[in-house]
């Protein structure tokens, strides 16, 4: 791992040397500049980790660098340094872009101690951002088929509004994926996404859960909690399963809706927040409406801009990419090398309905990566429910097995319907007399 990096601006030599004299002791990397021209110079050509800058500076002052630095390279913590300073310099260099201010003469443990939490932050930052970057590569919807990319699209413009958003969406579909990057494509990217799964809390903790709670308000309630819609003040809610809540919480959710403030549980004062709410569901809530099951206001309310996420089995054309993607995710997941698939396997798994949709085919593929010996995968690896559209070939094993099941069942049908007779067989399966007689004598067809 490389040193951090510091760059210590100051026009007196004296103060240069000792607290270059100091880092390098530490082990960091060090370079000085006696002026905010020469500095800036620098930030143009290298990356500094860390820089201490005086503020008294002849030529351009501390505050003119830091403005200069900032617009180079805004990610680079500063500390100011100052032999004279005051609370009106300290405040506009924070203002600036400042991350601390230290005062001259300056005290050996205070500049180990600003470094030492200066270059904390630095790496959780570059952390934070890597993080960041990898949850964007995570929420990607993969395909190229005509539905998927009107999709996509419709999730760009509607990234960029702030308003309401419902998905619809068998299980498995992926709808928290087009929530997640309604999020991320939006304004409000760099502030929470905070997900609520209606379906998997009880309905009497559903309120505490939304709302939060003061301490006391209930039995087990040893200490206030906040809320989601608190959580997620300036970023995006995700209201999953929505149709599965209840009637008495879709009132609370409705008024939070219109008037963008609610109440603790056992609490009295009203708590503003600004939220984007983004639902989903499984359910046709139109059928829940009419069923009293679902309060229409609310659907009205939630369905803004409704985006619909289609079954696997409506774009299989995007199986092939699926299962790239998740071979390649899924190896480096496990610490693998990316599997490939045989046209064979592929053409199987292409074939089949897929009732649990994208995750029911994830699962499958991971349980390829973890179960299969070899990277190349084929027929004989995969593992696919026999309920295939009535078909039950997909319960062998091999693709000669099915082949030769197939082939069986095939000519003995044709030979029914030609009540058994065996030329006239032969003549409409388009294949000699002989070969038929040797295929009923390998697949010991009971000629009647």
């Amino acid at each position: 791992m490389s040193k951090p990096v510091i760059l210590i601006v100051d026009d007196e030599e004296g103060i240069r040397e000792s607290l270059s004299g100091i880092l390098e002791d530490e082990g960091y990397d060090v370079l000085t500049a006696k002026s905010g021209e020469e500095a800036v110079r620098i930030l143009r050509e290298t990356s500094p980790d860390l820089v201490f800058l005086d503020i008294w500076l002849t030529g351009m002052d501390g505050i003119q660098t830091l403005q200069e630095i900032k617009a180079i390279k805004p990610d680079v913590i500063v500390i100011m340094i100052s032999g004279h300073g005051s609370i009106e310099l300290a405040v506009k260099a924070t203002q600036t872009g400042a991350y601390d201010f230290l005062e001259k003469p300056l005290s050996l443990e205070r500049v180990l101690l600003a470094s030492k939490r200066a270059l904390e932050k630095r790496t959780l930052e570059i952390e934070n951002t890597a993080l960041r970057k990898n949850l964007t590569r995570k929420w990607t919807l993969v395909g190229e088929s005509q539905k998927i990319r009107e999709l996509q699209e419709q999730i760009e413009m509607a990234a960029r509004s702030n308003s309401r958003v419902l998905i619809f969406g068998e299980s498995g579909t992926g709808k928290e994926v087009a929530a997640r990057l309604l999020h991320e494509k939006s304004p409000r990217a760099e502030k929470s996404f905070v997900e609520v799964n209606c379906a998997a809390i009880p309905q009497e903790l559903i309120e505490s859960e939304l709302f939060g709670h003061e301490k006391g308000s209930f039995t087990g309630a040893f200490e206030k909690k906040n809320g989601k819609f608190e959580l997620a003040d300036g970023g995006t809610l995700f209201l999953d399963e929505i149709g599965d809540m209840s009637l008495q919480t879709q009132a609370k959710v409705l008024r939070v809706i219109e008037t963008q403030e609610f109440q603790r549980v056992g609490g009295n004062k009203n708590i503003n927040v600004d939220v984007r709410i983004i639902a989903a569901t499984n359910k046709d809530l139109r059928e829940e409406v009419k069923k009293g099951a679902f309060r229409e206001d609310l659907f009205f309310r939630l369905n803004v801009i409704p985006l619909f996420v289609p079954p696997l089995r409506e774009r299989k054309e995007d199986i092939p990419l699926l299962v790239e993607y998740f071979l390649n995710s899924l190896a480096a997941e496990y610490g693998k090398p990316p599997g490939k698939i045989l046209p064979e396997a592929l053409k199987y798994l292409q074939s089949y309905d897929w009732p649990g949709n994208v995750r029911e085919l994830k699962n499958a593929i991971e349980r390829l990566v973890i179960m299969t010996p070899s990277n190349i995968i084929d027929a004989r690896n995969l593992f696919i429910p026999v309920e295939h559209e009535g078909s039950d070939y997909f319960q062998y094993k091999t693709l000669k097995d099915a082949r030769d099941a197939f082939e069986k069942d095939y000519i003995t049908k044709k030979l029914e319907e030609n009540n058994w007779n065996i030329s006239r067989t032969a003549e409409i399966l388009d294949m000699e007399r002989s070969n038929l007689h040797r295929k009923i004598k390998t697949y010991e067809i009971k000629v009647h």
